[in-house]
């Protein structure tokens, strides 16, 4: 590991938002734009993990979504930090950035809304959020999304216990829709499946390709 590209940095707090998924804030090095990501670990002999800050570009603080792998190296190491244990992040970079002032549709599974909360925090608009997951507690932010973006926010709930806005997966409820947009940007995050998935039918549906952005999380 190269201390040239990784910083020494402190933990400022750690929270479990959901069962095994956790929000872990640190010290704000590095100015960033909404929807970049860091390379970060809690140990120089175990190698650093990408997540994108979830954090808004005027927050005080950087912050990260992250979700335990138990069998994992480093995330079972991430949850058992305290405020002033030493972390390794890198500087923030990527290019899953929102175009201003481009309309857009921001779309996610799971952990994958993090890079939107972070342009949600930053003062970006979007014209539509579909957020998918299988259970409530899944939602993450989704407080702070429905207040922001209203009716504009929608929870896909893709199992049957009724819970969220839209029975179904976010590919249901693009397929649910007569009028796509075809001339605004749509951004994908989240598992690979989904991403493959959504952009192949927002190009079936005439989207063109160079309109889709995506940002894949493993």
């Amino acid at each position: 590991m190269d201390d040239q590209f990784l910083f020494s940095n402190n933990v400022i707090g750690l929270k479990e938002i959901a069962n095994e998924k956790y929000c872990l804030t640190f010290k704000k090095q590095f100015g960033y734009k909404a929807g970049q990501v860091v390379q970060l670990t809690c140990n120089r002999s175990i190698e650093p993990r990408l997540y994108s800050l979830c954090s808004g570009e005027f927050d005080q603080q950087m912050e990260i979504l992250f979700d335990l792998k138990l069998g994992g190296e480093l995330t079972p190491k991430l949850v058992e930090l305290n405020p002033g244990d030493r972390l390794y992040v890198s500087h923030p970079y990527g290019q899953f950035l929102r175009p201003t002032p481009e309309k857009m549709w921001w779309i996610a599974t799971g952990t994958g809304i993090a890079p939107f909360r972070s342009m949600m925090r930053s003062g970006y608009e979007a014209d539509k959020i579909l957020h998918g997951a299988r259970l409530e507690e899944q939602f993450y932010f989704s407080d702070e999304f429905k207040t922001a973006f209203g009716e504009k926010y929608v929870r896909c709930n893709s199992s049957t216990n009724e819970v969220g806005d839209f029975q179904g997966r976010v590919t249901n409820y693009i397929e649910s829709v007569k009028s796509l947009p075809k001339d605004i940007k749509y951004y994908l995050c989240g598992r690979s499946m989904m991403v493959v998935e959504v952009r192949d039918l927002l190009i079936a549906r005439g989207v063109p390709f160079e309109n889709i952005l995506s940002e894949i999380f493993f």
